[in-house]
């Protein structure tokens, strides 16, 4: 059974940095980072394979870093140059295929988020 546990959510100020982090248990080959904002669709942000290939949402790359330690157990998010509208739940979602990485119905595993609040 694969677990997930997203921590280092918080509040920052725009233009601040901020690094999540998920603990994995369990056996998945890509590890994902979704946000959702209340009332809206759960939005892609970033994933990586196990093969360290990365892929990120358009409008994220260049400010979000995807990384993962070498035995897939953490998977990080560093968060750089936030903007009020980076204000999400952030969560962390695994599967056992490689392939189509940003539709969030084909995660089967789920960590119950953390809050980013970003003031300006």
């Amino acid at each position: 059974q694969v677990q997930l546990v997203e921590s280092g959510g918080g509040s920052v100020q725009a233009g601040g940095s901020l690094r999540l982090s998920c603990a994995v248990s369990g056996a998945v080959n890509c590890l994902g980072w979704f946000r959702q904002v209340p009332g809206k669709e759960r939005e892609a942000v970033a994933a990586i394979d196990i093969d360290g290939s990365t892929h990120y949402a358009d409008s994220m790359e260049g400010r979000f870093t995807v990384a993962k330690d070498d035995a897939m157990s953490t998977l990080y998010l560093q968060l750089n140059r936030v903007k009020p509208e980076d204000t999400a739940m952030y969560y962390c979602a695994a599967k056992k295929y490689i392939g189509t990485w940003y539709e969030y119905d084909i995660y089967s595993y789920w960590g119950q988020g953390t809050q980013v609040t970003v003031s300006s």
